[in-house]
C-alpha cells in the first residue's frame, strides 16, 4: 500500500516537470523565432543574393584591317600582353608596292598641276597674239574693202565710157581684172578676219579651261594633288596596318591565326581579355530587384578561391531585358498552354581593381553575390 501511494505522488511531479520542460522549450523556440524574425526584418531583409553569377570582361577581338599572308605570329594562348605589343605581322610586300605606286602618282599629279600653272601664262600670251592677229586682219579687211570699192568705181566709169569709145577695150579689160582681183582679196580678207576671231576664241576657251583646273587652289590644295596625296596616305596607313598590335592590356585567348595563313580584312585572329577590367554579371530573379539601385555596395566570392576570399564591388547597371528576352530563341509566351516562370535580369557589378590584381579572375568563373540594399542613392 505504501508503494502505490509513492507512485501516485511521483506521477504529478513528473507531469509538472514535463510541463516545465515543454514551457522552457516553447520559450526557447519562441525566442529563436523572435530573434530570427528580428534579424530578418532588421538586417537580412536588406540583402539580396544569388550564386547565378559569373565573371565577365569586355574582350577585344583582334582582326586585321587589310588582307594578306601571315608572316609572323608573336603570341600564344594565355600569354600576357601590353597595349601596343606586336601580335601578328602580315607580309608587307604588297603594301610597300602600293605605297610606291601611290607616291609616284602623287609626284605625277604635282607635276601636272605645275604644268597647269605654267600653261596659264602661255595661254594668256596666245590670247594676246590672237588679238594682234585679229587687229591685223581687221586692217587688211579695211584695205581690201577700200581696194574693192575703188576697183568697182573704176570699172563702172570705164563701162560708162566704153559705149562712147572714150575707153579702149584693153583698158576696160584691165579694169574688169582689177575689180575681180579686189573682190577676191576682199573675200580672202573677210575669211582671214573670221579665222583670227575663231583662233582668239579658241585661245580664250583654252585659258578658261586651264583656269578652272587651278581656280581657288594652290599647288598643295589642288583637287588632283589632294586626291593623290590621300591615296598615298591611305597606302602608308595600310603598310602600318601590316603590323597588328594589342589594343589593350590583357591575356591572349582563342588564338586562331597560323603562320602562312591567308587572311582577309576582318578575319578574327585572336582575342585579348583585359584581366584588370573584369566585372561580374549576376542574374537576379525579378522579384529580388525591387530595392536594388545603381551604386549599392556588393560583397562577392569566387568558387575558385572559396568563401575565405571576398571581393568588394558596386552595382553598375542593369540589363535592358531579361536573359530569356535576349536568348537566341526567345520564349514565345503567347501560346495556349502558359506557365509563368520567374525571369532573371542580369545585373552588372563593378569590381575593385586592386582586389582583382591581388586575386585575378578568369572569364566565366562562378561567383556568389550579395547586394546591400540599405544604401539608397
Amino acid at each position: 500500500m505504501s508503494e502505490n501511494s509513492a507512485a501516485v505522488s511521483a506521477s504529478p511531479n513528473n507531469e509538472q516537470r514535463r510541463n516545465k520542460l515543454f514551457l522552457a522549450l516553447a520559450g526557447v523556440v519562441g525566442s529563436v523565432a523572435l530573434a530570427s524574425t528580428a534579424y530578418w526584418y532588421l538586417y537580412a531583409s536588406h540583402f539580396v543574393s544569388t550564386d547565378n553569377a559569373y565573371a565577365a570582361a569586355e574582350i577585344a577581338q583582334v582582326t586585321p584591317s587589310i588582307g594578306g599572308t601571315i608572316s609572323e605570329v608573336h603570341v600564344i594562348d594565355t600569354q600576357a600582353v601590353k597595349k601596343g605589343d606586336i601580335l601578328v605581322v602580315i607580309d608587307p610586300t604588297d603594301a610597300r608596292l602600293a605605297l610606291a605606286q601611290a607616291e609616284a602618282a602623287l609626284g605625277s599629279a604635282i607635276r601636272r598641276v605645275k604644268g597647269y600653272v605654267a600653261n596659264d601664262g602661255g595661254l594668256a600670251a596666245q590670247i594676246a597674239a590672237r588679238s594682234a592677229d585679229e587687229k591685223r586682219a581687221a586692217a587688211q579687211l579695211t584695205s581690201a574693202e577700200a581696194d574693192f570699192q575703188r576697183a568697182k568705181v573704176d570699172l563702172q566709169r570705164r563701162e560708162a565710157l566704153s559705149t562712147s569709145g572714150a575707153v579702149s577695150g584693153d583698158e576696160l579689160t584691165r579694169a574688169q581684172n582689177s575689180f575681180a582681183s579686189a573682190q577676191a582679196s576682199l573675200v580672202a580678207a573677210q575669211a582671214a578676219m573670221a579665222q583670227t576671231k575663231a583662233n582668239r576664241n579658241v585661245a580664250i576657251g583654252s585659258k578658261e579651261v586651264n583656269a578652272a583646273l587651278i581656280a581657288n587652289a594652290t599647288e598643295e590644295t589642288n583637287p588632283e594633288v589632294a586626291l593623290a596625296r590621300a591615296r598615298r596616305d591611305q597606302a602608308a596607313v595600310d603598310l602600318q596596318r601590316t603590323v597588328v598590335r594589342a589594343p589593350i592590356d590583357g591575356v591572349v585567348a582563342k588564338r586562331q591565326v597560323q603562320l602562312g595563313q591567308r587572311v582577309a580584312a576582318g578575319t578574327p585572329l585572336l582575342t585579348v581579355v583585359p584581366m584588370k577590367q573584369m566585372h561580374v554579371d549576376a542574374n537576379f530573379k525579378e522579384v529580388q530587384l525591387e530595392n536594388v539601385r545603381v551604386g549599392q555596395p556588393v560583397t562577392l566570392s569566387a568558387d575558385i578561391y572559396g568563401s575565405s576570399v571576398s571581393y568588394r564591388g558596386t552595382v553598375e547597371g542593369f540589363s535592358a531585358g531579361s536573359g530569356a528576352a535576349f536568348a537566341a530563341i526567345p520564349a514565345q509566351n503567347a501560346t495556349g498552354n502558359w506557365i509563368k516562370v520567374v525571369q532573371r535580369v542580369p545585373v552588372r557589378i563593378k569590381l575593385d581593381p586592386e582586389e582583382l590584381a591581388a586575386k585575378p579572375l578568369r572569364v566565366g568563373l562562378s561567383m556568389a553575390v550579395k547586394i546591400d540594399t540599405r544604401v539608397r542613392n
